[in-house]
Order: C-alpha cells, then sequence, then structure tokens
C-alpha cells in the first residue's frame, strides 16, 4: 500500500530533526576540541588586539609566562568550554539546515539537481555559513565579551574579575542592566560572525567538493588527514577576511564605561583606531591567530567530520 503525502512529510521531518540532532552533537564535540586547542594563542591575540605594550607575539606570550604562569594560557576558559561547544553546534546545526533548505529550492526548479548529491553555488555555500554565522552571533557575542574581560584584565593585586559570573555581575551593573551589559559590540560581532563563517564554511565545501571530484570519489571517502587540511586552511580564510572587524569588536568589548568609556559606537572605533595606528592597527596579533587558526579549524572539522561519520 503507498504511503499517504502526509506519511512522506512526516517521515522527512523526522529524518531532517534527526539530522539537525546529529549536526549539533557533532559540532558540540567539535566546539570542545577548538576551545582546548585555540586557548593559549587566543589569550595573546587579545592582549596583542587591546594592549600595546608588546611588540610581537612571542613578546606578549614570554611576558604572560613570566608573570603570571603557564596556567595564565587557559585565563577564562571555562567560560568558552561551556559556550564555544554551544557555539560550534550552533554553526554546524544552522549551517547544515540552511544548506539542506537551499538545496531543496533549488530542487524544486531543477530537475537534474540531487538534494545531498549534487553540488550547491559557492554563493549559497557562503549565504548557508553566513545564516550560521547570524544565529551564532546570539550567544556568541555575550561569551565573547566575559572571556575578553577575563583575559585582557591585569594580572594579581589589580585582578577586576574573579570568574565568569563575577564578571558578568559588574558588566551588568556598569552599563546599567544584563542586556547593554553583555552585549557591548553585538553589531559587529554580527558583522563578523556573518562574514567569518561565511568564508569558512564556503572555503571548506570548495576544498572538499573540488577534492572529491578531482578523485573521482564520493566525499565520504575522503581522507581525515585531508580534512584537517582543508579544515585548517579555511581557517586561514575566515581570519584573513573578517580580522579587522574582530579587532574593533576586541577594542569595544575591552571599552570602559561612562566616563571611562572611549568609543562612542562601532564607526567611532574604526575612525579612532585609523587615525591612531593606521591600516596596520586594523591587523595587529594577526600572526598568532592565524598561527592559531591553522591546528584550531582543521581539529574542529575533522572531529566534527569523523564524529558525523562515526554516528551516520
Amino acid at each position: 500500500m503507498a504511503a499517504s503525502a502526509a506519511d512522506v512529510d512526516s517521515h522527512d521531518g523526522q529524518n531532517a530533526g534527526l539530522q539537525t540532532a546529529k549536526d549539533l552533537f557533532s559540532g558540540a564535540v567539535g566546539g570542545i576540541a577548538q576551545v582546548l586547542i585555540g586557548q593559549p594563542f587566543d589569550i595573546v591575540k587579545v592582549r596583542l588586539q587591546t594592549s600595546t605594550q608588546y611588540s610581537s607575539a612571542l613578546t606578549a606570550a614570554a611576558s604572560i609566562y613570566k608573570h603570571e604562569g603557564a596556567l595564565a594560557f587557559y585565563k577564562g576558559t571555562l567560560t568558552p568550554l561551556l559556550g564555544i561547544g554551544a557555539c560550534v553546534s550552533i554553526q554546524f546545526g544552522a549551517f547544515h539546515s540552511a544548506r539542506r533548505f537551499l538545496e531543496q529550492r533549488r530542487a524544486a526548479t531543477d530537475k537534474s539537481f540531487i538534494p545531498g548529491v549534487s553540488n550547491l553555488g559557492y554563493g549559497e555555500y557562503y549565504a548557508a555559513g553566513a545564516f550560521a554565522g547570524v544565529a551564532n552571533s546570539v550567544i556568541s557575542g555575550p561569551i565573547e565579551h566575559v572571556r575578553i574581560r577575563l583575559q585582557a584584565q591585569p594580572h594579581g593585586a589589580g585582578r577586576l574579575y574573579s570568574g565568569p559570573w563575577d564578571c558578568v555581575r559588574k558588566l551588568s551593573q556598569q552599563a546599567g542592566g544584563v542586556l547593554p551589559g553583555l552585549y557591548r559590540g553585538e553589531v559587529v560581532t554580527v558583522l563578523r560572525e556573518a562574514q567569518a563563517y561565511g568564508l569558512w564554511f564556503l572555503a571548506f565545501e570548495w576544498l572538499m567538493n573540488a577534492d572529491a571530484a578531482r578523485n573521482k570519489i564520493d566525499r565520504k571517502e575522503i581522507p581525515s588527514y585531508k580534512i584537517a587540511l582543508y579544515g585548517g586552511l579555511a581557517g586561514e580564510a575566515l581570519w584573513l577576511g573578517s580580522y579587522p572587524l574582530d579587532v574593533v569588536k576586541s577594542k569595544m568589548q575591552t571599552d570602559g564605561f561612562g566616563a571611562g568609556q572611549k568609543y562612542k559606537s562601532m564607526r567611532d572605533c574604526f575612525a579612532q583606531t585609523l587615525r591612531a595606528e593606521g591600516m596596520r592597527g586594523f591587523w595587529k596579533g594577526i600572526g598568532p591567530t592565524l598561527l592559531r587558526a591553522m591546528p584550531v579549524s582543521a581539529g574542529t572539522f575533522a572531529v566534527v567530520e569523523m564524529t558525523m561519520r562515526t554516528i551516520n
């Protein structure tokens, strides 16, 4: 007996829901790997972006180690460890949901297009990645704000916050509320996330699809070392395409409140940085960031892809 249209729709909906759950779980596992690999690089990047006391990444790293100890490289890790797993989970879940939507839309107008088999256009991959970035920014904005405050604070007696929750409490008090306190710099965060993850997923999909086509194999047959390599290269593309926005975000999220506030808005931060530091000011810390991007992004994509293959 033939299944009714309602039965087919229900089955498709269940499959889509299950696949989204798998995407979210794989992303969460990849996010934990991302934090553990990248946190030491990230604190050096933040210090370089928000301070003028270091002449290079090596100087910053040596100073942190000498004055604050080895564990200082994992300052503020609790916040991203709890949050970045959720962020990467959302990134991959949103990207693949948007990808499936775009595939269904393409299939409705192009009968030769087979969802899950045929490749989308690269503008569509960028759009799906940008959607993932915007969806992610809702939680990545406050998480990164708290992490940056913890990473940039002085060591020892000058310490401003005893931990993540103390930071949240004090930011809320200083800004006159939880939302204005935690969502400082959210506009530039949304712009950065859209651009960054549009490029991240676009680069990875292009490299994976090109490899499969070149070697006439299914994507699932691409070995893990190549997945890691392509993930690492995608990480370089992410930062090269979005770094100036990240610098502005870091400056705004370490700025003071009230009389101590230096930047009135995102545009004012751009203008002041350009006036005081020139174009080079938008690329401070790019060296350790690119150094970090390769292993972090490689690990993220490799772990996500391998987790997905295992649970599928």
